[in-house]
């Protein structure tokens, strides 16, 4: 785990370097942008499991890194490096046993957005995200019993991806934005994972608050 993580931490900071060398001339034009952002995360997984019903978003939250290289006065690259929550909850009623499960899956992630400016203020955003699975849990408060279990990271994909879209309005250098993003991947490959969740994909809604720094 700790190779892979170095690898996509190795990988956002190779993208950044690249795009903000391959951009000098269009940094003169408009400025590039280094900064840290963080916020609430509302997040499902489609699935359907016997005797679950009630299925609930999990509340989580994100936090990182991101960089944006000016290509022109109207557009801009913008990867992130982040540590995003996703998951769902979900009550259950199995021969009159009665409670709650938290499925809670946590990535660090990596999105390069397209991002086109609406003049100063607004910034429009989408493109493709790949995330690392970090660790897998599941939360149980009922009649089964109440405390938190590791799910085996090996039945699940370690990679996920998907698409991302959303905006950024800025306040000087401070913003506040909204994003969703579709994973494309299965999240579970065998075990009680697989039997669980199906063929279920990561989705989650997003709304940051961030700060440019320079």
């Amino acid at each position: 785990m700790k190779k892979s993580v170095s690898t996509l931490f190795a990988t956002a900071f190779l993208v950044v370097g690249a795009l903000l060398l391959n951009s000098s001339n269009a940094i003169a034009q408009s400025k590039a942008r280094i900064g840290v952002k963080g916020g609430l995360n509302a997040s499902s997984l489609y699935y359907d499991s016997q005797g679950a019903t009630s299925k609930n978003e999990r509340i989580g939250f994100h936090v990182g890194v991101f960089a944006q290289a000016p290509v022109g006065e109207f557009f801009a690259i913008q990867p992130e490096l982040l540590y995003v929550t996703k998951g769902a909850s979900a009550t259950y009623n199995v021969l009159g046993f009665n409670g709650k499960n938290t499925f809670k899956l946590n990535y660090a992630e990596l999105p390069v957005l397209a991002t086109f400016k609406l003049g100063q203020a607004v910034e429009l955003q989408a493109g493709p995200y790949i995330s690392y699975l970090l660790n897998s849990n599941i939360n149980s408060n009922g009649d089964f019993g109440t405390g938190t279990s590791a799910i085996n990271r090996d039945n699940f994909n370690k990679v996920d991806y998907g698409i991302a879209g959303g905006l950024n309005i800025y306040f000087g250098k401070a913003f506040i934005g909204a994003r969703y993003e579709q994973g494309l991947q299965q999240i579970a490959t065998s075990g009680a994972a697989k039997t669980i969740l199906g063929n279920a994909k990561n989705g989650v809604g997003l709304l940051s608050v961030g700060f440019s720094i320079n």
